[in-house]
């Protein structure tokens, strides 16, 4: 899967649970009212989960293991790897960064490291690394990678975008994902709000 189909799904997938948890929430507040009885309850509606969040993290967090694996295994370290699905493409890389990221939310009370584990888990899902377990469970099979042939990489994709469906077709539902979220963004005004701080 390339760029688009990781950032426009992983994106559509956070705001989807948004939706999710939001609706659940708001059902366990009326439910709180309800039981209440006659005394007056004034339960403040929750604060959506994508609204505090910073989306640009979560972006490059559905990113980050091919930003990092990529120019490692088939550039860097070629000759050695010959594969650009290495150590961030890994479970072990996944719960690193997330227990890390539950610390720092424990420790600070901030959630940008967990959003980027959010990120690299959906990105992880998206590539079916479950269909590759030597390296999604490294090292447990051993300490190396699956060698892949990279000499004709850049022409594998662009084969794979004008005739395999399982290539384009995760490319455009990410692109009409990340279009209606720009749209979103333009509509309210939010454009520099999502480039400074990544509020939406």
């Amino acid at each position: 899967m390339l760029l688009l189909a990781h950032m426009g799904i992983t994106l559509g997938t956070a705001q989807a649970l948004d939706v999710v948890v939001g609706r659940w929430r708001s059902a366990r507040a009326r439910r709180g009212e309800s039981a209440a009885g006659d005394v007056t309850v004034v339960v403040p509606r929750p604060a959506s989960l994508m609204s505090r969040i910073d989306v640009r993290l979560l972006l490059l967090g559905s990113v980050l293991p091919d930003l990092i694996d990529k120019p490692l295994g088939q550039v860097v370290f070629r000759d050695t790897f010959s594969n650009g699905r290495i150590f961030c493409h890994t479970l072990l890389f996944l719960v690193v960064i997330s227990l890390l990221g539950y610390y720092i939310w424990q420790r600070q009370g901030k959630t940008w490291l967990i959003v980027i584990a959010f990120g690299v888990f959906m990105h992880l899902l998206l590539d079916g690394m479950w269909h590759s377990p030597h390296t999604l469970l490294w090292p447990f099979y051993g300490w190396a990678f699956p060698r892949r042939s990279v000499d004709h990489f850049w022409r594998h994709i662009v084969e794979n975008l004008e005739h395999n469906p399982g290539t384009y077709v995760p490319e455009i539902i990410g692109l009409v994902i990340l279009g209606w979220f720009a749209l979103g963004l333009v509509y309210r005004k939010r454009v520099h709000a999502f480039l400074r701080n990544g509020a939406t």
